[in-house]
């Protein structure tokens, strides 16, 4: 009988300095998105266009783009665990006094990575981020 394969999602809330659409292009442009990250991604914002980030440790499609509001990928990593498929991203982004509301909600997660990918969406993508949009205000 084959093993069932354990999926659970990750949810996480941050609010970023920059404006919804800025939010938007920082992550699908692969030349903002290499900025920000410090590692070299790729891809093309279209609806079935291939992405990769993170010098090719990351990489899915695009499966919906609403410019300004919400990303959804098909997403995996080199490291992700045999037999399981792509996981689904979803980020939603939302205008607030402070600057963007960015609601994640990564599913499918293989249960083995759940840890893992939580610290690192912190430490790899929404410190860097807000990071990034700090210094572009001060510049």
């Amino acid at each position: 009988m084959k093993k069932q394969l354990k999926v659970k999602t990750i949810t996480q809330k941050v609010v970023i300095p920059a404006s919804p659409q800025e939010v938007y292009d920082a992550y699908v442009d692969p030349k903002k998105h290499s900025e920000f990250t410090d590692a070299k991604a790729t891809g093309k914002p279209v609806v079935g266009g291939k992405m990769t980030a993170w010098d090719g440790y990351i990489f899915g499609k695009y499966l919906e783009l609403e410019p300004g509001k919400r990303i959804v990928q098909e997403w995996t990593t080199t490291d992700w665990v045999e037999g399981y498929g792509p996981s689904k991203l979803e980020l939603t982004l939302c205008k607030v006094p402070e600057g963007t509301e960015l609601v994640m909600v990564h599913s499918d997660v293989p249960e083995e990575q759940v840890d893992e990918l939580t610290d690192g969406w912190f430490e790899s993508y929404w410190n860097p981020l807000k990071e990034y949009f700090s210094n572009k205000t001060k510049a």
